[in-house]
């Protein structure tokens, strides 16, 4: 007789494996390692389902220290790698870890393909503004004027914005975190689990060494409440540390601006409610940006679409069913010959 047995409850440290952490002391990569294995066992994950791809980087590291499958991969290929693992088996839990350089260089056109086709798995992009293990090159999501070893007079490239790249590719979730926030971080990435398609989710990350407090101007607790704004679906768009300040439309314009609630004439009802289906409105909240406006963090976008590999999938079910998945007879039919 068959007994079926529940899976034990894991903890955190049933997904970190026995490999030594190796990130520079104080790098925001310790805190996004933590989060995700705490993430894990409180969704109730098992490491024999679970699988984490990286490609190259400092991020990259990533699939060593968890006690799950993985795949260290080559650089801007873990996309490819991903969406293969989850074609052949679409009952995998599959995470991709890549940073900025890694995904958004090399491997955008891997990260564009992942996302326009729906494959169902988590992308992790680590954004630290910089390149990390290569010693210090500015990557494309530095800000202009960025001086390193690669620019010592300062970048002159536009960057990149991640999460306006990965709705120009048509994704379906799109969310963003702070390296140090482990509860936001954890509620993330819960729901990008959740989701059934590709999740896209930038976290923003400090790199110590070399870009250190790049994103001091709103991730430092002293400025926080006035410079993010945690977004949540069917809520106002309201924060400040007084809890008084939201964000509205523009009079006149199609724009977003940030008040103040009861300065000007303005009230609560003038404030934005979120609504994580529109896409207008998501583009023009991952465009906001300190100290202009505060910077959207959370839940973005969500409106989930039918997902690649289970289209796949029903297509060779649908060509087995009617007989074209049976090798011996292919090879047994159409025009064939006989050596003698």
């Amino acid at each position: 007789m068959n007994v079926q047995v529940e899976p034990a409850k894991l903890k955190a440290k049933d997904f970190a494996s026995d490999q030594e952490v190796r990130w520079c002391p104080g790098c925001g990569d310790y805190a996004i390692l933590k989060a995700v294995q705490m993430s894990l066992a409180n969704m109730g994950a098992q490491p024999d389902n679970t699988v984490f791809v990286s490609g190259i980087g400092c991020a990259a590291r990533f699939p060593y220290y968890m006690e799950t499958y993985g795949f260290h991969t080559i650089h801007g290929r873990a996309p490819a790698v991903a969406s293969g693992v989850k074609i052949a088996n679409p009952e995998l839990d599959v995470w991709v870890v890549s940073g900025d350089g890694d995904a958004l260089s090399i491997g955008g056109n891997h990260l564009l393909h992942l996302l326009r086709r729906n494959v169902d798995v988590q992308f992790l992009l680590f954004n630290n503004e910089i390149y990390g293990l290569t010693k210090g090159q500015y990557s494309p999501t530095s800000q202009a004027g960025q001086k390193s070893p690669s620019t010592p007079q300062g970048s002159v490239d536009a960057p990149i914005d991640a999460c306006t790249f990965a709705l120009g590719c048509n994704a379906r979730f799109i969310a963003r975190g702070i390296d140090i926030q482990a509860k936001q971080l954890g509620d993330i990435f819960t729901r990008a689990q959740e989701h059934k398609g590709a999740s896209f989710v930038e976290i923003i990350q400090n790199c110590i060494v070399f870009n250190d407090d790049a994103f001091a101007h709103f991730t430092e607790k002293s400025v926080a409440k006035e410079t993010q704004i945690h977004v949540k679906h069917g809520e106002k768009l309201i924060y400040g540390a007084d809890g008084n300040k939201g964000i509205r439309i523009k009079p006149g314009a199609f724009e977003l601006e940030a008040v103040t609630i009861g300065e000007d004439g303005v009230t609560e009802d003038d404030i934005l409610v979120h609504d994580e289906t529109n896409r207008v409105l998501a583009n023009l909240l991952v465009a906001m940006k300190p100290p202009e406006m505060p910077i959207a963090l959370g839940v973005i976008y969500c409106d989930p679409a039918p997902s690649y590999e289970r289209a796949v999938q029903a297509q060779v079910e649908a060509s087995m069913a009617n007989g074209a998945g049976d090798m011996d007879k292919l090879l047994r039919s159409g025009n064939t010959w006989t050596v003698s």
